[in-house]
């Protein structure tokens, strides 16, 4: 009973280029770290090539002094393609994506201990830019479609130009629970879809703390927000939860009996990188011990403005700020 909850990652790890230097990435990646440090047994499923920068991941990930709470044991080594990087840019705060191809993890394999790992997982989480290679996309919906009825499945868009597709969205869509995505994200996916008639949006609105918009627009109102959420929900009836982030000024979330808005909390911003990975990994652990949505809201925007007021996203984590952030969330909800 006591045991941690079984938490996957699965998709890239990766180097972030950044002007200061280089960081270890990737969104099923930081999610994982993540949520670990909350306290699951939380595992990387990808690949990283046999090079300089797969060794310096699992050093990263494995370091002496300061552990990092993550499960490594499943990564796959790739002989023939290097370990995936991105140049990331910062512009007025806002990062913006190179992402070298081919990598290692656009090459993920399908072995039975991946499989077995699905079938008992509590938590799964997969994006969209993974899927950009039809080897890695065939593997990350096959695990998808392993798990259990009771895991929660969290479909994280985290769209990268030109990485994605409407077949992508409706196909990960049909086998998530759970689809977090950003304000700026929200429009594109439901033009993507054709699910998009009537809703307003205005050009003006700043980009949400994750990414600079894709279409120049976000949706203008939270009620057009909501009628968003909710239009996913009747199209993908797997669907439980709509969760969709508005970088400082907080979070929607929305399921077809009920729905909650977060204002967010103001941080000076270090950089953006992370800080939706931390939100969803706070989601998927408060969901796993019965949460309502205003805890889930909570906690997800303090670990997320946790993360964006530090540079990177796997920054050190003082185990006095874990017990400080955990005790704001449950005094805050109680």
């Amino acid at each position: 009973m006591n045991e941690p909850h079984l938490i996957l990652g699965i998709g890239e790890l990766l180097w972030d280029i950044l002007p200061d230097g280089m960081r270890l990435g990737g969104a099923p990646a930081n999610f994982a770290v993540m949520a670990g440090r909350l306290g699951n047994h939380a595992a990387i499923l990808s690949r990283i090539g046999r090079d300089d920068l797969g060794r310096q991941a699992i050093d990263r990930l494995r370091p002496i002094l300061d552990p990092m709470p993550v499960d490594t044991s499943f990564l796959q080594v790739d002989p023939l393609h290097e370990t995936g990087r991105v140049a990331v840019s910062l512009e007025a705060g806002e990062p913006h994506y190179t992402i070298h191809e081919p990598a290692a993890w656009d090459f993920l394999e399908l072995p039975d201990e991946w499989v077995a790992l699905a079938e008992r997982a509590s938590v799964l989480c997969f994006g969209s830019l993974a899927q950009r290679h039809p080897q890695a996309r065939q593997t990350i919906q096959t695990i998808v479609a392993e798990a259990s009825d009771a895991c929660i499945r969290i479909f994280d868009v985290n769209l990268r130009k030109p990485f994605y597709s409407a077949e992508i969205l409706e196909e990960s869509l049909g086998l998530a629970t759970v689809v977090k995505m950003n304000d700026a994200e929200t429009p594109l996916v439901l033009d993507l879809l054709d699910l998009s008639p009537g809703l307003s949006t205005d050009p003006s609105i700043d980009p949400s703390i994750e990414n600079a918009p894709l279409t120049g627009q976000t949706l203008s109102t939270s009620e057009s927000l909501l009628t968003a959420a909710e239009r996913l929900l009747a199209a993908f009836p797997s669907l439980q939860t709509v969760a969709i982030t508005r970088g400082s000024r907080g979070s929607l979330l929305v399921t077809r009996e009920a729905w909650d808005e977060h204002p967010g909390f103001p941080v000076k911003v270090a950089d953006p990188i992370g800080a939706g990975d931390a939100f969803t990994a706070a989601i998927a652990h408060s969901m796993l011990r019965g949460a309502g949505l205003a805890t889930l809201n909570e906690a997800g925007n303090r670990w997320g403005a946790w993360m964006a007021s530090h540079s990177g996203a796997m920054p050190a984590l003082p185990n006095a700020v874990r017990v400080a952030i955990t005790a704001a969330i449950e005094k805050t909800t109680s």
